[in-house]
């Protein structure tokens, strides 16, 4: 069992013929017994503080640790966003791709049914132009064919 102040305090010594003063002894016992208190008191604010910081720490390390699983989960959520992001990317563009090529696809029909139509207008522009002038070159033929009356000869031609 370790020495308390009031050991040490009340320590008496047995007496000897040559033996030490009593005063100096009981002094330097009163000394002693009252730094052995002060150092004792220490201790235990020193063991208090101990268990304070040591408390304060276990709370640090919970702290770090709830840190560290929330960064770890901030970081598997990035990642998460980043994957998605890159799977609608994708997916958006493959429709973009998709919308091109209908639209590429849209435009070749109605370009190649604007071209048809222009042939089928052009043909038919060369029908009419051909008729027009088999037309005009039967009138002319039937103009150059046809006697014309002078005006004597209607003249008798009405009185006949």
């Amino acid at each position: 069992m370790p020495l308390t102040p009031i050991d040490i305090q009340n320590k008496e010594f047995s007496r000897s013929i040559r033996g030490l003063s009593p005063s100096e002894v009981d002094e330097f016992l009163n000394r002693v017994a009252k730094d052995y208190e002060e150092l004792i008191k220490d201790n235990i604010a020193a063991k208090e503080q101990i268990a304070q910081l040591k408390e304060k720490l276990n709370h640090y390390h919970k702290l770090e640790e709830t840190l560290h699983n929330a960064i770890v989960v901030a970081q598997e959520t990035a990642e998460d966003v980043k994957r998605s992001a890159t799977k609608e990317a994708e997916l958006i563009r493959r429709e973009a791709e998709k919308d091109a090529a209908r639209i590429i696809e849209d435009a070749r029909y109605k370009a190649s049914r604007i071209l048809t139509e222009h042939e089928e207008l052009y043909k038919q522009a060369q029908i009419y132009k051909m008729r027009f002038r088999s037309l005009v070159e039967a009138q002319l033929a039937a103009l150059e064919m046809e006697d014309w009356l002078t005006p004597e000869e209607e003249e008798v031609g009405k009185g006949a």
